[in-house]
């Protein structure tokens, strides 16, 4: 079994999009996060723009290989908002995104099921109107050797085109790589079994 080493996210911040049912107002906006500190500045900022608005429901998930997510209701019924919301991150299989639906009530109750459409379709539409791109996960390692290895490494960096992030080239030389995640463990091996190179992952 091949190890996966990509992953979907989004880009930029879209348009926000508004979705209205029966006078309740659902602004949505998607945010690329990479941590909870992130999430915390948008919502803040969001709360400041929508002062008068009713709920501020959302969902997120964060990290490639150890995921954290959240899914928040904000007052709505249990599992209302913050789950559907939640559901449609997991259909467009994206993830270090933040989805906040903000709504306005405009007098008439949805019920439960009404509001999971709501909060689901305007999740769908800002989701399906960010710009999703794929990204590869890459391991760093640290080549440690002496000068007369040279020669093996840089062939063995040559032959599988990889990336040098950094080197120190004197008697003690000192090379840092990028490596794709699913040859990491291929190449690892490789410099491990060259006599009087030493390899550490970062």
């Amino acid at each position: 079994m091949v190890e996966k080493d990509t992953y979907k996210t989004i880009v930029n911040i879209p348009e926000s999009i508004l979705y209205k049912d029966k006078n309740s107002k659902f602004f949505t906006y998607a945010f690329p996060v990479l941590n909870e500190n992130d999430i915390k500045n948008y919502l803040d900022s969001l709360k400041k723009k929508h002062h008068a608005a009713s709920h501020y429901c959302y969902a997120y998930q964060i990290g490639t290989e150890i995921i954290t997510y959240r899914a928040n209701d904000d007052g709505e019924p249990n599992n209302s908002a913050g789950l559907p919301i939640y559901r449609q991150i997991q259909a467009f299989e994206v993830t270090n995104i933040l989805v906040v639906v903000v709504r306005y009530f405009g007098g008439i109750k949805l019920g439960v099921g009404g509001l999971v459409n709501a909060y689901k379709t305007a999740a769908f539409l800002i989701l399906n109107n960010s710009k999703i791109i794929t990204k590869t996960i890459y391991v760093t390692f640290v080549l440690c050797f002496d000068y007369d290895r040279m020669n093996m490494v840089m062939q063995i960096i040559k032959e599988k085109r990889l990336e040098i992030v950094n080197q120190r080239l004197e008697i003690a030389c000192q090379i840092t790589i990028s490596v794709r995640k699913k040859e990491a463990t291929t190449i690892y091996k490789l410099f491990e079994s060259i006599y009087k190179v030493t390899i550490k992952k970062l």
